[in-house]
């Protein structure tokens, strides 16, 4: 029997935080289909961007402690999670804490919130990693990031390696991206030097299930690229390996990625433990995919 707890119509939906430090307002719950740890939260948002303040505003408050190093994702709750850490830095709340830039964009916002920085190395211990995910697959938690156009030395590989380096990683999405099936794009990194070959294999091997594209750097994407295709800061390009009907496995298509000749890194990511964080207009939902019971923050 599912536990639903909301907010009166009249409540303000900042009255959300309040929310997530009363524990008698949250529903725990184990799945029995795939052992799931799940804790929800119920609230009413008439903002619909509050959802993802709200999520923002839990990762920070429930799994950053003083003395952490922290990975900084990108996109817009990890934009907003900077900002609030960076609040609660300067009130004193939590003390002593040094971001990992995953990307430019996400060094700049830690920068303007006055959260030290420093950049990673091979061998540098990442307590936490917190990031966007473009979407999820609901049984494994395995998502896709960097379907995004990359700004300036933005490396998904970088992300990857930060966020996989983490003792603990938090992915934070919407509701409407948190799926059963998983369908779209998954951004390959490819070895220019016979680009090609490897774009037909990955077709090949996916016919009938998705279309191929090589990312342009300018304009319009096509099977080629067009004139001007993307380069990545480490020379490599991009294909856009385009799902036209969900999924059977995201874990399965990653593997199967991996043992191509010519490809260097994907943006799907996989790993246990990872915590998932998804955002609605109703409130919270917090998917742990670890497989002993922990302490709820909420």
């Amino acid at each position: 029997m599912a536990l639903a707890w909301a907010l009166p119509s009249s409540a303000s939906p900042f009255i959300s935080s309040y929310i997530l430090q009363t524990r008698k307002q949250a529903y725990n719950f184990v799945s029995s289909r795939n052992s799931l740890q799940r804790f929800v939260t119920r609230s009413n948002f008439s903002d619909p961007s509050a959802g993802l303040l709200l999520a923002a505003k839990h990762a920070v408050d429930s799994y950053v402690k003083s003395g952490m190093v922290i990975g900084l994702g990108s996109g817009h709750a990890s934009a907003l999670a900077i900002q609030y850490l960076g609040q609660q830095l300067r009130v004193g709340a939590i003390k002593d804490i040094t971001g990992i830039p995953t990307c430019v964009g996400s060094a700049s916002e830690a920068a303007k919130a006055g959260i030290p920085l420093e950049q990673y190395n091979d061998g540098y211990m990442i307590d936490l990693a917190f990031d966007d995910a473009d979407t999820m697959e609901e049984e494994t938690l395995a998502a896709i990031i960097g379907r995004r156009k990359l700004q300036g030395d933005d490396s998904i590989i970088q992300e990857k390696i930060i966020l996989e380096a983490a003792d603990k990683l938090i992915l934070i999405i919407k509701e409407k991206q948190f799926k059963g099936s998983v369908d779209g794009s998954i951004p390959v990194l490819i070895k220019s030097v016979n680009w090609l070959e490897t774009a037909e294999e990955i077709d090949d091997l996916f016919l009938g299930d998705a279309e191929v594209w090589r990312r342009p750097a300018i304009g319009y994407a096509g099977p080629l690229g067009g004139d001007f295709p993307l380069v990545t800061k480490e020379g490599h390009n991009i294909l856009d390996v385009i799902f036209t009907s969900p999924m059977e496995s995201l874990v399965e298509v990653a593997k199967t990625l991996d043992q191509i000749d010519g490809v260097v890194e994907h943006g799907v990511i996989f790993r246990n433990p990872c915590t998932a964080i998804i955002a609605s207009e109703n409130g919270l939902q917090v998917v742990d995919n670890t497989f002993q019971m922990e302490s709820s923050n909420l």
